[in-house]
């Protein structure tokens, strides 16, 4: 970093914005956004250590930085959006991940828009705003922006009755006509395009101009609004949490020094075991790559044995998990964590031992404390009591386990419930689905006449047992035939 920019660093400020780094000539190299500037600005410049090599190669051609401030995160991620579409910076494209991009879908052209989330824009006429780099960001942002501007999320039907939405404010009130509420849409479409202030200035107007008339009512909703839009400066859409392969990560940091580990955990892994009463026993393995959800390597094991019993469901998983076929496919993590005490840990760490991976690090979080478990010989990791000391922490210490006990508020703390939580979460959605299945399957086996291949295709034409019960007559004779459709009709009426 040059003199001239590690001044100009210095009067970064502390609000939300977006950044634009540049090269010698000038050239937009990177635009991103930021919660608040100065920290994540900044971060660039620290120990390149432990950047991957594409990001060191961004830093090492950086000589110099912009900023535009936001009034909040909102405004920084759709500013950043326009940006990136406007400059097309090179190390967008090769620190992003391509299957992360979001569109918002805006049919304007319907009597009645409904607003969508795509990865792929169609050429259907409708209008497309993005890409956004973090679709979930995008999507809790337009919640929000719901309350201000009320829209559809699915095409209204002639004759439906209110929805919750629509009592709630949500989607528009019944007695909204077309047109107003595509003069409303126009409103959130210019929020998006950047248009804030403009329409905080119209709506003051409008509701000046209500309370003169005396239309009390339509001020005091205009006036929830002008609220509404204001409380967005205070709400946060992603926390600084953007994909970009940077490993200096203060939790990864933090990790790699207290247990002792040779490099920062790039990728850490984390399992869990859903079930219920030992039926549809299945496993999920999560990654996180540099700190953050890495979803295409997510895999899901159904266990070869109904078994209701974890301890032996963990060293099954942790067995095939470290099969060579799965290793070569899926290569090796940094770190494995484990959903639970001592008693997971262990199954999981007999299954290594089996494999005769003896160097790979084993951790678990027990859920009720929050505590790190570590075995004392088998763990393959080294507490650092200094940096324990540092984050204020302490240990119990049984027979073969020491439970590593940590300010709950700690990043460390932090990133790992979030590998834990989003392991349950995995393995719960999966255990859900095979229930379904399962149901589905044994109540459409009860109708005669109706075999594995027709069953099959049932589900994946109607999706699932209501989706098939609120068919028309006319889609399941198309999709079975007059006779099969009959029966299944007799058996299953319409819902």
């Amino acid at each position: 970093m040059n003199d001239r920019l590690a001044k100009k660093l210095k009067s970064l400020p502390r609000s939300a914005g977006v950044y634009f780094h540049k090269s010698k000539d000038g050239e937009i190299i990177y635009v991103g956004k930021a919660a608040v500037l100065k920290n994540r600005v900044r971060q660039y410049f620290q120990n390149t250590r432990d950047m991957d090599v594409k990001t060191r190669a961004l830093v090492a051609e950086i000589d110099d930085t912009d900023w535009v401030e936001t009034e909040s995160e909102i405004d920084a991620l759709f500013l950043e959006s326009e940006m990136v579409k406007r400059y097309m910076p090179r190390y967008n494209i090769l620190l992003r991940d391509d299957k992360s991009q979001t569109f918002v879908r805006i049919d304007m052209k319907s009597a009645w828009p409904h607003v969508s989330f795509t990865r792929n824009p169609a050429d259907d006429g409708a209008t497309y705003f993005g890409p956004y780099y973090n679709g979930y960001a995008v999507k809790k942002a337009l919640r929000y922006l719901r309350k201000v501007f009320p829209y559809y999320t699915a095409a209204p039907k002639d004759g439906v009755r209110p929805d919750l939405d629509s009592h709630l404010g949500l989607s528009p009130s019944p007695e909204t006509t077309s047109d107003e509420y595509k003069a409303n849409l126009r409103k959130l479409i210019k929020y998006i395009e950047g248009g804030r202030l403009a329409i905080v200035a119209e709506l003051e107007r409008d509701m000046k101009t209500a309370a003169m008339l005396h239309e009390f009512e339509k001020a005091a909703q205009l006036r929830n609004k002008i609220n509404h839009l204001r409380e967005l400066q205070r709400r946060i859409m992603f926390g600084d949490k953007e994909f970009l392969n940077i490993s200096k990560d203060r939790a990864l940091s933090d990790l790699r020094d207290l247990l002792g580990l040779p490099r920062i955990p790039a990728r850490i892994e984390g399992y869990d075991i859903s079930h219920m009463g030992g039926t549809n026993v299945v496993a999920s393995m999560v990654v996180f790559t540099n700190g953050v959800s890495d979803r295409a390597e997510y895999r899901k094991f159904k266990t070869r044995i109904e078994h209701n019993n974890d301890f032996y469901n963990m060293n099954e998983t942790i067995t095939r998990r470290l099969s060579e076929k799965n290793i070569k496919a899926w290569g090796m993590p940094d770190l494995m964590l484990i959903d639970g005490g001592k008693g997971q840990l262990d199954a999981a760490l007999r299954a290594r031992e089996a494999r005769e991976v003896a160097d790979l690090p084993f951790i678990g979080l027990a859920k009720r404390e929050e505590q790190i478990v570590i075995h004392h010989q088998k763990s393959n990791v080294t507490l650092n009591k200094e940096k324990l000391e540092e984050l204020e922490g302490y240990t119990t210490i049984t027979e073969d386990f020491t439970l590593i006990n940590l300010p709950h508020s700690t990043h460390i703390v932090k990133l790992l419930q979030r590998i834990r939580d989003e392991s349950h979460r995995f393995a719960v959605s999966y255990h859900t689905v095979l229930k379904r299945k399962k149901q589905t399957a044994g109540t459409l086996e009860e109708i005669p006449g109706i075999g594995p291949a027709t069953r099959k295709k049932l589900i994946r034409t109607f999706g699932s047992l209501r989706g098939v019960q609120k068919a028309s007559d006319e889609d399941i004779v198309a999709a079975v035939g007059q006779a099969r459709a009959k029966t299944i009709r007799m058996y299953l009426p319409r819902e």
